[in-house]
């Protein structure tokens, strides 16, 4: 397959670089990073074994052109840059798949796309990008796919064959809308406190930001689950998003609470995606991952409280750091 990848951070070089080393024509389209990959290729150092691909290069996806296979890896806040990147990419029988964070992406890609041209994907793995071209993998890696808004198609399961003939397991969901719901069990908690952390326990729980408090540290997984205050707040974020889920009917059973933090256990002090964007002073994808679900809670008469708290400081730390401009230091 002709495979374009748009958003070449952790998970579209990650995926990418797999789906090239099984001998897939990979098109990475890239920005600042275009010089160093073009010479050096993608380094991806994993639990898994390393190893090193040199996939097609670009700038622009007009010297791509039309693929058969479009993956998104782009943060959600970019989505407004789908009308320009993606045309000279989608002909009529391209798949487009986002592997983004969140709600709303694949809405947002059928505002000018064919429905039946889009998919969705939810990446359950551990990784960062350490630095141009460099892809740390930590743990799992298993990707979930699905069509938008209808049933699997015979190519979504070639297409699921595809990941795991390149190493990377592979499910197919029945309903995708269901599969975006049960990754957030995980992504509300553990990339909201790891940024909402540094206001402190008092704050994350009264969505409020203490008077003259400076952020202190954020807290990296481990450290979450190592504080028995801090894992009850992860539980509760947990049980709320679970309830939601099935006020909407997704029918997600409640175990998916215990199943999640004993996942995370083994990820050890692990910097979730919306925590490195933070420290690194890039928007944070507050309406796919908070805004858009606490949304749908309202809607479903579902009580949110430390939901709604969350998004509460999140928005107030993120607006706080636009205005600061610098970048804050990793801890």
């Amino acid at each position: 397959m002709k495979i374009a990848v748009v958003g070449c951070g952790a998970v579209g070089s990650f995926y990418g670089a797999k789906l090239s080393r099984a001998g897939q024509e990979v098109h990475f389209l890239l920005r600042s990073d275009y010089e160093i990959v073009r010479r050096k290729g993608v380094f991806v150092c994993s639990k898994d074994g390393d190893f090193h691909v040199n996939p097609k290069c670009s700038r622009s996806p007009d010297r791509i052109g039309v693929a058969d296979l479009v993956l998104i890896g782009l943060k959600a806040t970019a989505n407004s840059q789908f009308p320009v990147l993606l045309p000279p990419l989608v002909g009529p029988e391209t798949a487009v798949l986002t592997l983004q964070n969140g709600l709303g992406n694949e809405e947002a890609l059928a505002r000018f796309l064919p429905a039946e041209q889009i998919m969705g994907g939810l990446c359950f793995v551990c990784l960062n990008r350490v630095e141009p071209g460099v892809i740390h993998h930590i743990d799992h890696g298993q990707v979930v796919i699905g069509e938008f808004q209808r049933w699997p198609e015979p190519r979504t399961h070639d297409i699921a064959s595809m990941f795991r003939n390149a190493g990377v397991p592979c499910k197919v969901a029945d309903n995708l809308a269901s599969a975006h719901w049960e990754k957030l069990v995980w992504n509300i908690p553990f990339n909201g406190l790891g940024v909402a952390s540094c206001a402190g326990l008092d704050a994350v729980l009264s969505g409020k930001m203490l008077p003259g408090k400076l952020p202190g540290p954020c807290l990296t997984t481990d450290r979450l689950l190592g504080n028995p205050e801090w894992e009850r707040v992860v539980q509760e974020l947990m049980v709320e998003v679970v309830s939601t889920a099935n006020a909407l009917g997704h029918g997600l059973p409640v175990e998916l609470v215990e199943e999640n933090i004993n996942r995370t256990r083994t990820m050890g002090a692990y910097q979730p995606s919306t925590l490195v964007d933070f420290e690194r002073g890039l928007p944070l994808e507050l309406e796919s991952l908070f805004v858009e679900p606490l949304r749908a809670a309202v809607v479903a008469g579902v009580p949110v409280p430390r939901l709604q708290a969350l998004c509460s400081i999140l928005q107030e730390l993120d607006q706080a750091q636009t205005a600061d401009g610098p970048k804050r230091e990793r801890t």
